[in-house]
């Protein structure tokens, strides 16, 4: 097993996610079979308890595991599956070697950060390790590690140090350190400064660690005098820094990783330059061209409480980029925070509400994510209640679908007081309950997890078409409340179809309006399964919808017995010469003629 470690140095916040799962992507191309490691130096079991505000969203896994977010760009980028162990934090480690002391493991020995913490974090390093994750039985050939934080964080020192020591464990030409540093450029000088990468290497060193490569992040491209400086100070050849500038789109990084060779200088440290080939990543370099030429928009607004952080639906702002490369779209989402929707808001912030309901009615489709806890909550029952009465785009997911319920049964089903017993204990109509198996005595770990099977109960319903008329799916789940069962029967009666069960058939996991253009509840996340050339059927309904492309969606899954979405996908990255008779349908025709390539537009041809 061969080991590429990435780690980071000045401030947080640089790229370390996307630069591993990038260095990954190169890799993979080269023929490699790539596995991916996070570590995070926090002494929280996992990051299921963490606020959205501080680490983003909660990425959840097949096996239920709660992980930080680079464990998302890690299965889109290399379109794998990890497990919670691929998810290592301090206090998972330290938890693990209590327990082993209190059995008596170490045999009264004096427990301590060196040797014990720091051989526990190797020898799980090399226990994962060799877990295939792409389908395949054999272990991968290499493994990309991503340690969190930033270089002289005390917090990441027995890490750091636990590396050194692997380091000769696993012998020379084994394990390639990358070094991600900042260089940036002051406005009133306009020169690149080194001292902050220099700095941070140089406490890398202290520790016993030397880069072999340095991925420097700047707004433009390293002047060669830049690198030689770095070279001197730093001791790693000018041909083993590389510039991780700013690029038009994120998948982008893997082509500028490429195109300087980087995959070589790792390939030579870890002497695997006999094994591997050069990189084809001719998918990537169609999707990324394909994005930057994309004209026509669709706007999405986005109705949440944690507006003010991307990173907290990272997953599902990803999801609805890979759906709008299917459709041929520009993604423009905007942000409205639930709680400006609110009557409240309206007396004390006037100028936030009404930007708030603005931004609403000019969206082409509405999203109300996933979501904890009261505030909010009627600003997105507002939101839902909008876009079902004036036939607009919707999808729901996990709270959001709740709330469709709630929704419901308050302006439907006339029931003024109905709500989900997790904001009103004691609501005579309660239509979202807490399951059985759940309750609220504990927060870490209780909830209901990970991968699930949902049966079609409808199968003309539009969730069944755009998961190509499958009679059931699979897809991941984190919830303690559900729809009401028994109030299935109401909600069915009036309108609101459950076209989605679980193999009871007696939770509700989708809903829909039939009549409505597209209105979907789903108690899963579609979005943490979505891939940039597989893109989530849920989500490439919504925009398909938004942009009036619905009915050829829902054709192609009916005339197709191979997914639509993974289909649609790839006929959008196909190359442009169109000799070997491929068709493309009519919207990829409107696409690649709103696009600046002419000769592409030109070369089209219709089904």
């Amino acid at each position: 097993m061969k080991y590429v470690v990435v780690m980071g140095g000045v401030i947080s916040g640089l790229g370390k996610g996307v630069t591993a799962s990038s260095i990954g992507v190169v890799l993979k191309a080269c023929g490699l079979r790539v596995t991916s490691i996070k570590i995070d130096p926090y002494f929280n079991a996992d990051a299921g308890t963490i606020s959205p505000h501080e680490h983003g969203e909660v990425f959840v896994l097949d096996d239920g595991g709660e992980a930080d977010l680079d464990l998302g760009n890690y299965e889109r980028f290399l379109d794998i599956k990890l497990t919670r162990d691929h998810s290592i934090t301090a206090g998972k480690i330290h938890h693990y070697v209590y327990e082993k002391e209190r059995r008596g493991d170490y045999l009264g020995q004096t427990v301590q950060v060196i040797p014990h913490i720091t051989n526990e974090i190797q020898d799980w390093i090399e226990r994962v390790a060799i877990v295939p994750v792409d389908g395949e039985v054999d272990p991968a050939d290499v493994c990309i590690i991503e340690l969190g934080g930033t270089i002289g964080d005390i917090e990441s020192t027995q890490f750091i140090e636990a590396f050194s020591q692997f380091s000769y464990r696993v012998g020379a030409g084994n394990l390639c350190v990358v070094h991600v540093g900042l260089v940036p450029v002051l406005n009133v000088v306009g020169e690149q400064k080194t001292k902050p990468t220099q700095n941070s290497i140089r406490k890398l060193r202290e520790y016993g660690l030397t880069p072999n490569i340095i991925a420097c992040r700047c707004t433009k491209e390293l002047e060669r005098s830049v690198k030689e400086k770095l070279s001197l100070f730093c001791h790693v050849p000018v041909a083993n820094i590389f510039t991780l500038c700013d690029v038009s789109n994120i998948w982008r990084v893997p082509l500028l990783l490429r195109d300087q060779k980087a995959h070589e200088a790792i390939l030579k440290v870890l002497n695997l330059e006999s094994v591997a080939g050069e990189p084809n990543l001719e998918e990537w370099t169609a999707r990324a061209d394909l994005y930057d030429t994309l004209q026509e928009t669709v706007r999405i607004a986005m109705v949440g409480k944690y507006t003010g952080v991307s990173d907290t639906y990272l997953s599902v702002m990803k999801a609805l980029l890979h759906a709008c490369i299917a459709c041929g779209r520009k993604l423009v989402v905007d942000w409205v925070p639930s709680t400006d929707l609110e009557d409240s808001t309206a007396t004390v912030a006037p100028d936030a509400y009404n930007t708030a309901w603005s931004l609403l009615r000019g969206a082409d489709g509405i999203l109300v994510p996933g979501g904890f806890g009261e505030r909010g909550v009627e600003g997105k029952i507002l939101a839902v209640k909008y876009a079902r009465e004036n036939d607009v785009p919707f999808l729901g997911i996990c709270l959001g679908m709740q709330l469709t319920a709630v929704e419901f049964a308050r302006h439907v089903l006339k029931l003024p007081d109905a709500n989900s017993t997790e904001f009103d204990a004691k609501t005579e109509n309660p239509c979202v309950t807490i399951m059985p198996e759940c309750s609220n005595e504990g927060k870490g770990g209780t909830m209901r997890r990970g991968s699930k099977r949902i049966f079609f109960k409808v199968a003309g319903s539009k969730s069944a078409k755009l998961y190509g008329s499958v009679s059931h799916i699979d897809e991941r789940f984190r919830h303690r409340y559900q729809v009401n069962p028994n109030m299935v029967q109401l909600f069915e009666n009036s309108g609101l179809q459950v076209v989605g069960t679980d193999k009871t058939g007696e939770r509700v996991q989708i809903v829909e309006i039939p009549n409505h253009r597209f209105f979907v509840g789903v108690q899963f996340h579609p979005e943490f399964k979505s891939r940039p050339s597989k893109p989530s059927a849920l989500f490439v309904g919504l925009i398909a919808a938004s942009c009036g492309q619905l009915d050829d969606a829902l054709q192609d899954a009916a005339c197709n017995h191979e997914p639509q979405q993974n289909r649609r996908a790839e006929k959008r990255l196909a190359a442009t010469d169109l000799g070997d008779g491929t068709c493309r349908s009519k919207r990829q025709v409107k696409a690649c003629s709103n696009s600046n390539d002419t000769d592409e537009a030109q070369d089209v041809k219709t089904c």
